[in-house]
């Protein structure tokens, strides 16, 4: 685990990437933010998680980090000790934990349950979708207190990585510790110029509750037909594996919905619970 810190003081933010090490958009974020060092109204911890198994390009080296904690200082795998040691980094502080995913290419936010801190830092990121695991956290990180997660982009992406500094940006900005970022966009006479602040880009996001996960059998092959976030009507087909067809029993909305994302599920069946402004 790499930690680094921007201000003086004890920080009460923290941003966390490389909890999967096959997962690099965190750690290409977090170096480039080190890189430019920017004055910050607040100290803020800056931590790559899993540098074991980024070095291996692989999701983990024993077990799956955020499957682990909280952890245990005497644990017999890698990510079981690296758990504690993460929670106890994190301690007291609100924190951005970075993610990417193989099922969708815009970034959304998750959080355990919408609370005070989700509602006030949410709508200041550049998403427009919301999930609210609840009961599917355990031995995530997503459970330490004040936790929001956001998935930055298809994994290994050069768009998941900027993604991901922008993401990291408009969360110092929403939590005070840096101005209002400023996104660069192209004019119509080829300029590249100055772009809003982070007042004037807060959104109205689409939040969903996760219902159950979607089993998937083991098979050669597997195809998926919905896409995640768009309704799925009662009887329609989803999936397919070696030919057996899945279909709905009931309307739901897919998350994280994809053919080869997990082992043993394609997915998650969410509701769709309202918005957060």
């Amino acid at each position: 685990m790499r930690v680094h810190q921007l201000g003086d003081g004890v920080p009460e933010i923290a941003v966390v990437g490389g909890i999967h090490g096959d997962e690099p958009c965190g750690p290409a974020a977090i170096e480039r933010l080190v890189a430019e060092d920017p004055d910050v109204a607040r100290p803020v911890k800056l931590v790559v998680a899993n540098e074991e198994a980024l070095e291996r390009d692989t999701r983990y080296v024993d077990e799956d980090l955020n499957r682990a904690f909280p952890g245990s200082r005497d644990a017999e795998t890698h990510e079981g000790r690296l758990a504690a040691a993460l929670a106890r980094e994190l301690d007291g502080c609100t924190t951005f934990s970075l993610h990417s995913t193989q099922s969708y290419a815009e970034p959304f936010a998750l959080c355990d349950t919408v609370d005070e801190v989700v509602r006030a830092v949410v709508p200041s990121l550049p998403v427009d979708t919301l999930v609210e695991t609840d009961r599917f956290t355990e031995g995530r990180l997503i459970e330490h207190p004040h936790t929001v997660e956001v998935e930055c982009g298809l994994q290994g992406s050069t768009e998941a990585a900027d993604n991901a500094y922008w993401l990291v940006r408009a969360f110092l900005t929403a939590t005070e510790t840096l101005p209002a970022p400023v996104a660069e966009e192209e004019s119509n006479d080829g300029l590249v110029g100055l772009a809003g602040d982070a007042e004037e880009a807060t959104n109205e996001v689409d939040v969903f509750r996760l219902l159950d996960p979607i089993a998937k059998p083991p098979a050669d092959r597997y195809e998926v037909f919905a896409h995640n976030f768009e309704r799925v009507e009662a009887g329609e087909q989803f999936a397919t594996a070696d030919g057996e067809s899945f279909t709905a029993d009931e309307p739901f909305y897919p998350v994280l919905l994809s053919a080869y994302g997990y082992e043993d599920v394609f997915g998650y069946a969410a509701e769709n619970v309202g918005t957060l402004t």
